[in-house]
């Protein structure tokens, strides 16, 4: 039986406060750790600064666990607690071989997320797949393009980077960053849906990106650009999607009957989609759909279509409790448009859809790895400074 040791990999990474690259005795430290438990010898618990005390609670470090599970790695936690996937050495190798294979070969990795997220971990996982050590990028005060393009131009043979949607824009608002972007052979882009606009404009650009959807139950992204990844399976459940494969966790930390991995080898995931040509396509999540009046919408349609209203930069759609309706449908946004220019995007839907208040935020609150927070919004909405 192994003891789950708290593994604070950014603090490993970066002992020293500030921005800058990790040096690569620090990098080589992290790997040897992931190296351990990956060979059975140790499981980790990777921990931020940020979330180390709740994930020590809710995760029970220092008590047992299966020697057979590598890494718990927490989910975004954006409904409450996060949950702790039990990942084994066979669901993250197969997940970093497939990601290889997918790519058309090994190749050196820039690490420009949070470490101790799966997509981050995943980096450096794959790195010590491929036998490349990867250059660590500090992101804790934020991605500063100048830093990732000098870290992009130090890079090797094929080179490969993840980044959220948010840091691919902000790179291609400079020609610096353009043409750090240019220098990648694949950019694996997930965390929230890219725009149509900026995909078609990064195409122009010469940037080569590929949408990933997954989660620290699939040991990251397992369906790129809406197709399965070598050894991944997908499915629907009515709406639901349920992903299979050898990447799929072992389960959740104490909560061995979670209805998520009911079915062995399977996870039911939250969201919802549809399979057009072979190509899943997310629709929403099942947790977010608004019932307004007895009539069911995912919000996500309308933050698709808002999202691309010159002026705003980001958008979320919640619903709120309401004595008449149930739920009111309102809208917390950021940019330079107006809620006048927001109502006039959705002229044609039903008026039933449309909010029926609207917030314009300097900027939306996050959670996870570019994720909106949308338990924050609605608390906005509920406070007595909406209420105007």
């Amino acid at each position: 039986m192994h003891t789950l040791e708290t593994f604070p990999i950014h603090r490993l990474l970066f002992p020293e406060s500030g921005l800058g690259f990790a040096q690569a005795h620090a990098t080589e430290e992290v790997l040897g750790a992931l190296e351990s438990a990956i060979a059975g010898q140790r499981t980790l618990l990777p921990v931020s600064e940020e979330n180390e005390a709740v994930l020590r609670a809710s995760q029970r470090a220092g008590h047992d666990i299966d020697p057979s599970v590598a890494l718990v790695v927490a989910t975004s936690g954006s409904t409450g607690t996060p949950k702790g996937a039990m990942l084994s050495p066979a669901n993250v190798i197969s997940s970093a071989d497939a990601t290889h294979q997918y790519l058309g070969g090994e190749g050196q990795w820039l690490l420009a997320m949070p470490p101790n997220h799966i997509a981050g971990l995943q980096v450096l996982i794959r790195s010590m797949v491929a036998g490349f050590t990867p250059a660590v990028l500090n992101v804790a005060q934020g991605f500063q393009v100048h830093a990732f393009a000098e870290a992009a131009g130090n890079l090797e043979g094929r080179r490969y980077t993840s980044l959220t949607p948010l840091q691919l824009l902000k790179a291609m608002d400079s020609l610096e960053g353009i043409d750090a972007l240019r220098s990648f052979d694949a950019i694996l882009v997930g965390g929230a849906p890219l725009l149509v606009d900026d995909q078609r404009a990064a195409s122009e650009l010469g940037i080569t990106l590929i949408s990933t959807y997954g989660s620290s139950e699939t040991s990251g992204g397992c369906v790129y650009n809406g197709k399965p990844i070598p050894g991944a399976k997908v499915r629907l459940r009515g709406e639901r999607i349920i992903l299979g494969g050898p990447m799929v966790a072992r389960g959740y930390r104490n909560m061995p009957d979670h209805e998520a991995f009911a079915e062995p080898g399977w996870f039911a995931s939250s969201d919802t989609g549809v399979v057009e040509d072979g190509v899943l396509r997310i629709t929403g999540r099942m947790d977010t759909i608004i019932d307004s009046g007895g009539l069911k919408i995912h919000p996500e349609v309308l933050e698709h279509r808002l999202a691309n209203v010159p002026g705003v930069r980001a958008v979320c759609v919640v619903g709120i409790p309401d004595r008449r309706l149930g739920q009111a449908i309102v809208c917390a946004f950021e940019g330079d448009a107006s809620p006048e220019d927001l109502i006039e995007a959705l002229d044609d839907l039903p008026r039933w859809q449309l909010p029926k208040r609207m917030l314009k935020l300097d900027a939306l609150p996050l959670i996870g790895v570019g994720k909106v927070d949308r338990q924050a919004i609605a608390a906005l909405f509920n406070s007595d400074k909406t209420r105007q």
